[in-house]
């Protein structure tokens, strides 16, 4: 059987942490962000985990599961 090939968009959108867990950006983050306070453009910088309901999917895509 061949290996799962991954897919190269998510690999860049997505990184897999020790635990396991997967880590994600926040959307609307990169363009019109003179209109956005700092607090939160801040809030655009911290990276976020993956919900448990797209956690499978996500691992799918990047040929983990």
């Amino acid at each position: 059987m061949p290996k799962m090939k991954t897919r190269r968009s998510a690999a860049k959108r997505f990184e897999l942490t020790k635990g396991g867990k997967i880590r994600r950006r926040k959307a609307w983050g990169s363009h019109l962000l003179s209109k956005k306070s700092s607090r939160r453009k801040r809030t655009y910088n911290i990276k976020h985990d993956v919900s448990p309901h797209d956690a499978k999917n996500v691992k799918r895509m990047l040929g983990i599961g």
